[in-house]
């Protein structure tokens, strides 16, 4: 199997899909051009922690698993093989990393879910840093979303990690079993929004400050909302904030990291905004969850179908990556905005 890691939006999902199904089926994997279309091209430490996390699972043999790598040989040599794992970000760059361990758990997970037995995965690295799924997103959306699928997995934070320092820390436990399709046309209507505003070693006026604005701007929105301020332990100093949605079929997360030279109130308008937007939207699901559910939908036992707020590039990318491995159909309606997955029967899988 040889992948084209250019191909549309030419980013660490190409990487992170094809490294799980390859995990899954026992095909063999090349991968050209890696995260080609980014601005610092090839392995950075999450993916390489990722590649390496992968080839734990299923004894694969690897070529090219070095930081700034753009070509990949993987060779998985057994079944994935549930168990203990230890996998740290930090490691796979001098000087440590804040790497998102969430783009590692996302790798492994599917793999693991589908093995025989159940298996408990330590995580190191950021845990809340830009442009990845927040260990909270995982938690309060992700996680209780591939639930309704019948994926078993639950995710403990043990300690928060921002960028640059990282540091962070999660428990992932999960049960092997089985994939089931969903259908998500409609969400229903809000049943609430709940919030965390949280901050490690800074003062404790800033989460409540984050909090009170959250709330104040929702129920200006005639939204129902609860955001609870809390300062947490860390290594580092750091802050942000993230909500979660209530529907009555469906969940969507929605969040803002602080920084310096950023009122808390801004950070909390932020988040807010976003939030407002998707739900404006009617959609069942947000832009993250709709290519986030596309691979379990495609591992599922039965057809899936949902409505989504954008059609990403994100997505059919990720799409376009999963009909290479010939495991499902996906089917991408840009005018109705429905994604339909097909998969076919899984004689491939091992």
């Amino acid at each position: 199997m040889i992948i084209d890691g250019s191909y549309g939006e030419g980013g660490g999902q190409i990487l992170r899909t094809s490294l799980s199904l390859a995990a899954i089926t026992g095909k063999p994997l090349q991968i050209n051009r890696i995260r080609a279309g980014r601005e610092k091209p090839g392995l950075a430490a999450q993916h390489l922690t990722a590649v390496r996390a992968a080839a734990a699972i299923c004894h694969a043999q690897v070529k090219g698993d070095a930081l700034g790598s753009m070509t990949l040989e993987f060779v998985p040599g057994n079944f994935v093989q549930a168990g203990s794992y230890t996998f740290d970000v930090s490691e796979a760059l001098p000087g440590g990393s804040a790497g998102a361990l969430a783009l590692v758990l996302q790798t492994i997970l599917l793999p693991l879910a589908l093995a025989d037995g159940d298996s408990e995965v330590t995580l190191r690295g950021g845990t809340h840093v830009s442009h990845s799924p927040s260990i909270t997103y995982i938690e309060q959306v992700y996680l209780p979303m591939l639930q309704q699928m019948g994926v078993q997995a639950e995710v403990e934070l043990k300690a928060w990690g921002w960028y640059p320092r990282g540091g962070g820390e999660v428990k992932l436990l999960i049960r092997g079993g089985s994939i089931s399709g969903i259908n998500l046309v409609e969400r229903g209507d809000l049943v609430g929004v709940r919030g965390l505003a949280v901050v490690t070693e800074l003062p404790s006026h800033i989460p409540q400050r984050m909090a009170m604005r959250a709330e104040n701007l929702l129920r200006e929105a005639q939204l129902k909302a609860n955001v609870q301020p809390l300062r947490a332990k860390g290594v580092a100093p750091g802050a942000g904030l993230f909500l979660t949605a209530e529907y009555e079929n469906t969940l969507a997360g929605f969040g803002a990291l602080g920084r310096l030279g950023l009122a808390a109130e801004t950070v909390a308008s932020i988040a807010c905004e976003e939030m407002l937007r998707f739900h404006a939207t009617g959609a069942a699901l947000d832009e993250h969850l709709a290519d986030q559910l596309l691979l379990p939908a495609a591992l599922a036992s039965e057809k899936s179908e949902y409505q989504v707020a954008v059609v990403s590039r994100h997505l059919k990318t990720n799409a376009w990556v999963i009909e290479q491995f010939e495991l499902a159909q996906v089917t991408v309606d840009e005018v109705e905005k429905k994604v339909a997955i097909a998969p076919v029967i899984k004689q491939t899988i091992k």
